[in-house]
């Protein structure tokens, strides 16, 4: 795999707050890959690291074959970057900055930029002072990717945003995956990026949790079901990595990863289970099972009730 992002045990900490515990991952080209974490999960740390704007306290960190810890200058000539909130000059219109910002490029930006602008529909002589966030935000991502840069980091890029405008960022990000540019987006809007990730990590409290290509993620996650025959009944859970289970009354549900293939014969009519089926997960629901606190982790004994 050519990786065009890697990391190999990245840890930092602030003081007693450990951002990033021993973070390793490889992200390919070509593809829309979405970290997805709550608020304070570490996202915005690891992206810092691999622009070059804070050293990881252990580690090692590339992007595009280039050393975060010490070509970060080169690293940011080379991306496009689009946080939550872009810092930009209030007081120039859309044309002006993108002038502006085509003196630290080649002659296409400008071109490049202008045609984006025309595509967002955003008018090119109204102050950034005066349009709308959404208008901002547009203006941010022309300015990204008017370079044509092989890799665009977005750090929560839609956050604040109407639907149509969040549905535009999403669609165009899909566009330069299919060109063969590389997408980072860090969210914690799973249903948005469900619709456009090729690979999903999943980070919790410093941790990566997870990392897999969406579809395999999916096709090898199930939410298994099952109706005992009363409220006193026992159950043996599913063979496979159960990442969580919940009662309900006389209902078991469990998210189970790499399910036997043979499981429903564990089922028969001395098991204590009237009805028992499986579904595919929404991603929600993965990211549940794997991040919150509160689920019951079980061990591998069969679940009493």
């Amino acid at each position: 795999m050519n990786a065009v992002i890697s990391l190999q045990k990245i840890s930092k900490s602030f003081g007693r707050n450990r951002a990033l515990i021993d973070v390793s991952l490889d992200i390919p080209q070509g593809v829309v890959f979405a970290l997805l974490g709550e608020n304070g999960a570490g996202k915005t740390t690891l992206i810092r690291i691999l622009t070059g704007a804070v050293k990881p306290d252990v580690g090692m960190a590339t992007v595009l074959g280039l050393s975060c810890l010490n070509e970060g200058q080169k690293i940011r000539q080379q991306t496009g970057y689009v946080s939550d909130s872009p810092a930009m000059y209030e007081w120039m219109t859309a044309d002006e900055i993108g002038w502006f910002t085509a003196a630290f490029y080649d002659d296409a930006f400008l071109g490049r930029y202008t045609e984006t602008l025309m595509g967002f529909d955003v008018p090119p002589n109204v102050r950034l002072k005066n349009m709308s966030k959404g208008q901002r935000a547009k203006v941010a991502l022309a300015l990204a990717t008017a370079h044509d840069p092989e890799l665009l980091i977005l750090d929560e890029p839609t956050s604040g945003l109407d639907p149509m405008v969040r549905r535009q960022f999403l669609e165009s990000m899909v566009d330069r995956a299919s060109l063969g540019r590389t997408v980072l987006l860090s969210s914690h809007h799973i249903n948005e990026v469900e619709r456009v990730a090729d690979w999903v990590g999943i980070i919790h409290q410093g941790q990566l949790k997870l990392v897999q290509p969406l579809d395999v993620l999916r096709e090898s996650t199930r939410v298994v079901t099952a109706t005992l025959e009363h409220g006193d009944a026992s159950a043996a859970m599913p063979r496979g990595e159960v990442l969580t289970e919940a009662k309900n009354g006389r209902q078991v549900r469990w998210v189970v990863r790499d399910l036997a293939e043979d499981w429903q014969s564990d089922f028969g009519t001395d098991s204590g289970v009237i009805k028992i089926d499986a579904e595919v997960p929404t991603l929600e629901e993965i990211f549940v099972a794997v991040c919150d606190t509160h689920a019951v982790r079980p061990s591998d004994q069969p679940l009493a009730v």
